[in-house]
């Protein structure tokens, strides 16, 4: 990667953020710009920017990710349901160009998204 970007810049603490998670592998913590009453972002400490970039070893990572990601969403309450997102690309809605989960709920969600 050329350029640091705000979620290594949170791994590193170089910047703050609410962290509501974090082991060897990973970090989550609450979005600055909430979509739903609960929304999470949930990355890996290994810089991979899009899904796109994913390679063979990373399968077990991001198996960590979505056992985190369901961990995570039963110690916030989300106990009716909630929603995980992967965006990938510009067109995709991807903001930072490190692969990361928002975990979403706290409300009932609606079909098709944005």
């Amino acid at each position: 990667m050329s350029e640091t970007t705000i979620f290594r810049k949170i791994i590193d603490r170089e910047i703050p953020a609410d962290i509501v998670y974090e082991d060897d592998l990973c970090l989550a913590f609450n979005d600055i710009n909430p979509q739903s009453p609960t929304h999470v972002l949930l990355i890996p400490k290994k810089e991979i920017p899009t899904v796109n970039e994913l390679v063979e070893e990373d399968q077990t990572l991001m198996g960590h990710l979505l056992l985190v990601a369901g961990k995570l969403a039963g110690q916030l309450g989300l106990d009716g349901g909630y929603r995980l997102v992967i965006n990938c690309g510009r067109d995709g809605g991807q903001e930072v160009d490190h692969i990361h989960i928002h975990i979403l709920g706290g409300r009932g969600m609606s079909w098709p998204p944005g």
